[in-house]
């Protein structure tokens, strides 16, 4: 698979996996089957897996040190710190105090089994604490080798730039799909300005952009898509000519819906490193295919003015999902 560059020398695989879905939010875990999947994904080319330690919580760094135990793949990890929740709540606070830095870091490698964390993320913002003193914590932890770089996510081109000059910023992780452009205004410019790489998350819309989702009745239980108010019944149903769109322009190219969203994300720069997250063999397998898909410029462009004209119903997350979003 190609490898693209974030930042000055994190070297990874064009598309990523994003982990969290083995653990919760997508409904029942299957620890077994997520084991293939992550064992597939290295099969097929893919370094660069993204977990974080509320994602359980801490379940999924468990697996993923799991998995490194048994097979130690020349893998680059990621992980986030930064929300506090308790098991089985939504419900969070946001610490970014350097010493909580240093004490989730350390927990992280425990649960990771690893030396070091290659690409180490604050996952959201706290405005009430001062980005530069978070970022100084965190360049004390890459002095001492516990993390070799450092990301930020859902953070504003303001907050990006004050960062960016404590210490250099490999990454930003913000969702960005075809859905979920907010980020070409301010975002990723600055981004490119200052030599930052860039990670999108869910992009393919936590699932929806790939036409699975006709009604609210085809959440799993425990599928936390069903509280979204994109997902809302009254919003699914304006939202799906987003879906239907997108499924007649990938019938045309001769791919899936979801090869289609990936592919134009892919043609949109060097720089852009997307995650999308499964636990499933054959959505790993139709993912990474996307990689083989070029999108000419005149295809990029009728996607994505096709898509404009369409208006997207409903919020990215409740109001206690969007704490810390653009901070």
């Amino acid at each position: 698979m190609e490898k693209r560059t974030l930042g000055t020398d994190l070297s990874v695989s064009a598309l990523g996996l994003g982990c969290m879905g083995m653990s919760e939010f997508y409904g029942p875990r299957d620890d077994s089957e997520s084991l293939r999947v992550l064992a597939r994904a290295v099969e097929l080319g893919i370094d660069f897996f993204d977990t974080a330690d509320i994602y359980g919580p801490h379940h999924n760094e468990e697996l993923l040190g799991a998995f490194l135990a048994r097979n130690r793949p020349q893998i680059r990890i990621a992980t986030k710190f930064g929300i506090v929740r308790n098991p089985g709540e939504y419900r969070r606070s946001l610490n970014n105090s350097a010493s909580y830095a240093r004490e989730a870091c350390e927990a992280s490698l425990r649960r990771l089994g690893v030396e070091q964390i290659d690409l180490y993320y604050v996952h959201r913002i706290n405005p009430e604490q001062p980005i530069e003193e978070t970022i100084d914590g965190l360049a004390r932890l890459v002095k001492a080798g516990k993390i070799a770089r450092i990301g930020l996510c859902e953070v504003s081109a303001d907050t990006l730039r004050r960062a960016h000059a404590v210490h250099p910023i490999s990454a930003v992780q913000t969702e960005y799909s075809l859905w979920s452009r907010d980020v070409e205004r301010e975002v990723l410019p600055s981004c490119r300005e200052l030599g930052v790489g860039f990670v999108p998350y869910s992009p393919l819309g936590r699932g929806f952009l790939t036409g699975r989702f006709q009604t609210t009745a085809e959440f799993e239980d425990g599928d936390f898509r069903a509280g979204l108010p994109r997902f809302a019944q009254d919003a699914i149903g304006a939202n799906r000519r987003i879906a239907d769109l997108i499924a007649e322009l990938a019938a045309r190219k001769g791919c899936s819906p979801a090869q289609l969203s990936l592919a134009w994300l892919l043609s949109k720069g060097p720089d852009i490193v997307p995650i999308p997250g499964t636990k499933r063999l054959h959505y790993l397998e139709e993912n990474a295919a996307a990689t083989q898909i070029t999108l000419s410029t005149e295809e990029q462009q009728q996607l994505e003015a096709s898509i404009a004209r369409l208006p997207v119903t409903g919020a990215r997350y409740t109001a206690e999902g969007m704490k810390g979003v653009n901070a």
